[in-house]
C-alpha cells in the first residue's frame, strides 16, 4: 500500500487559494482530498431540512467533480470525526495529514483529539490559517495584546497588510505568511492529487437524515459596481446593495484573500466588513468566554425579562413594527438578513424587549446561511452593549425612524409585510418610548451595581 497525505477540507470548500492544500500538494508526492459529515454538528440541527447542510453537500458533489477531472477523488465520510480517522488509520498508510485553522471551541477540541490520535500513530498534523486573513495575535497593540476596539484596530491591520504589500509579496512564497497565496505555481501541482477513483458514493442528505430546501443560494460572484458603490447603498434593505457573499466566506468556497485583494482601491468600506470579520474571529481567539457570557463580565447582571410569547412574536415576525418584521420574515424564508436590519431587530429584541441577546443569537445561528460564531456574537455583543466595539447601552434604535431613514418607500416593507397598513397588522407589542426609557434604567441599575 503507497503511503499518502490527507488534505482534509473543512471550511475551505475550494481547491483555488486553499493554505492548508496549497502545502500538502507542495510537500507531497500522493495527496488524498477527505471531507467529513460531522455527526456531532449535524445531530445538534433542528431542521431537517436546514439550507446550509444542503449548500455543503451541493458543493462536497461540485468538488467531487472538480477532483475527478484532475484525475483524482473525494473521500466522504458521515460520522463521528475521531472514530472516521480511527478507520482512515486502518484503510491508508497515511503519512500526514493537513488541514486548515478553526477557532470555534468545538472545532478546537475536535481537532486536539485528532492530533492527538495522530500523534500515537507517529503521523505529522499541519494546520494552517485559511479563513482568515490576520489572526489570533498578529495584529496586536505594541504591548503584545490583542485589541478590543476595532478602529485602532483596523488601522494596525491595514498598515501590516500595507507592509506586506509594500514587500512586494504577490506570490504564496513563505510558510509563515498566507496572504498573498495565489494559485498553485504551476499545474503540476495538481498532479499530486492521489489518483484514486472511490467506488463508495457520497451519501445522500437523506440518508443523514435531512432533506432538500427551496431556499436559493447567492452567487459566487457579484459585479465590480456592486463593490464600488457598497458604501453608498449598503444601508437600504429595498435595493440590491449589499455582496451577500456571507455564506461563501462562511463555507470557504470563497478566498478572503481574493476578495480583500479585488477589494483594495476599489472600496474602504467593503474592505473594513472584511477586517470585522478577523477582528471578531480574533477576539473568540483571545478571549473564548464571549461564546457563552459577555465580554464585558458587568452586563451579566442585566436582569433579562426574556417574555417567551414576545420572543415568539420576534421570531415570527409580528411585532407590529415594520422594519423588525420585515427582517425576521425575510431571515425565515431566506436564511438571509440585510445587515442594517440585523441591527435594528438586534437592539429591538434586547432594549425594548429586554431578551437576553443570547436567545437572539442561537436564533440568528439557528436559520442564518452565514452562521459564523465569531461574527454573530460580536454583532449580538455589540446590538446589547455587551461586547466589545459595542453600541452604548444608552443608544436604542428606534425602529420607526429606521425605517423611514432607510427604507423611506417602503419597499422592503411592502416586500415582506404585504399586510402593513391594512387592519391585519398588528399593533405593536410596546411602545417604544416606554420601553426605552425602561431599558436605560435596567441596564443602568444593574451596570451601577444597584
Amino acid at each position: 500500500m503507497a503511503s499518502v497525505s490527507i488534505f482534509w477540507f473543512r471550511r475551505d470548500l475550494r481547491l483555488h487559494d486553499n493554505a492548508g492544500l496549497y502545502h500538502a500538494l507542495k510537500e507531497n508526492e500522493q495527496v488524498l482530498p477527505l471531507f467529513i459529515f460531522d455527526r456531532i454538528i449535524l445531530d445538534k440541527l433542528e431542521e431537517r431540512a436546514d439550507a446550509r447542510v444542503s449548500y455543503i453537500h451541493q458543493t462536497i458533489l461540485n468538488l467531487q467533480q472538480q477532483l475527478q477531472t484532475l484525475g483524482s477523488d473525494l473521500l466522504v465520510r458521515y460520522g463521528n470525526p475521531i472514530d472516521l480517522w480511527s478507520k482512515l488509520l486502518t484503510d491508508f498508510d497515511v503519512k500526514a495529514v493537513y488541514t486548515n485553522h478553526d477557532y470555534e471551541s468545538y472545532a478546537i477540541e475536535r481537532d486536539q483529539a485528532v492530533a492527538s490520535l495522530l500523534e500515537q500513530a507517529d503521523i505529522a498534523f499541519h494546520t494552517f490559517k485559511d479563513q482568515v486573513i490576520f489572526e489570533k495575535k498578529e495584529v496586536t497593540k505594541d504591548d503584545g495584546n490583542p485589541y478590543t476596539v476595532f478602529t485602532p484596530y483596523s488601522r494596525k491591520w491595514k498598515a501590516k497588510l500595507a507592509s506586506k504589500l509594500a514587500l512586494g509579496r504577490d506570490t504564496y512564497q513563505s510558510p509563515i505568511d498566507s496572504y498573498y497565496l495565489q494559485s498553485y505555481p504551476n499545474e503540476k501541482y495538481y498532479d499530486r492529487f492521489h489518483k484514486i477513483k472511490l467506488d463508495q458514493a457520497i451519501p445522500s442528505l437523506e440518508e443523514m437524515n435531512f432533506g432538500p430546501t427551496a431556499i436559493e443560494y447567492p452567487p459566487l460572484e457579484v459585479n465590480r459596481k456592486r463593490i464600488r458603490e457598497y458604501g453608498d447603498k449598503r444601508n437600504f434593505p429595498g435595493i440590491e446593495g449589499t455582496s451577500k457573499l456571507g455564506l461563501h466566506f462562511r463555507f470557504g468556497t470563497i478566498s478572503i484573500r481574493q476578495k480583500a485583494r479585488n477589494t483594495i482601491g476599489l472600496s474602504e468600506v467593503y474592505l473594513n466588513e472584511l477586517i470585522w470579520r478577523d477582528f471578531y474571529a480574533m477576539i473568540l481567539s483571545n478571549f473564548p468566554h464571549v461564546e457563552k457570557q459577555a465580554f464585558r463580565a458587568k452586563y451579566e447582571r442585566i436582569p433579562w425579562r426574556n417574555d417567551e410569547e414576545e420572543f415568539k412574536k420576534w421570531c415570527e415576525g409580528k411585532t407590529g413594527y415594520p422594519i423588525v418584521d420585515a427582517g425576521m420574515r425575510e431571515l425565515n424564508a431566506t436564511g438571509y438578513m440585510h445587515n442594517r436590519v440585523r441591527m435594528v431587530t438586534a437592539s429591538f429584541l434586547t432594549k425594548h424587549l429586554l431578551i437576553d441577546w443570547r436567545w437572539g443569537e442561537a436564533y440568528f445561528a439557528a436559520k442564518l446561511l452565514d452562521f459564523d460564531l465569531a461574527s454573530n456574537n460580536g454583532g449580538w455583543q455589540w446590538a446589547s452593549g455587551s461586547g466589545t466595539d459595542a453600541a452604548p447601552y444608552f443608544r436604542v434604535f428606534n425602529p420607526t425612524t429606521q425605517m423611514e431613514r432607510f427604507d423611506k418607500q417602503k419597499t422592503y416593507i411592502k416586500k415582506w409585510v404585504p399586510e402593513y397598513g391594512t387592519s391585519a397588522y398588528p399593533d405593536p407589542i410596546v411602545d417604544h418610548k416606554m420601553a426605552r426609557e425602561r431599558c436605560l434604567q435596567v441596564y443602568k441599575a444593574a451596570l451601577n451595581g444597584g
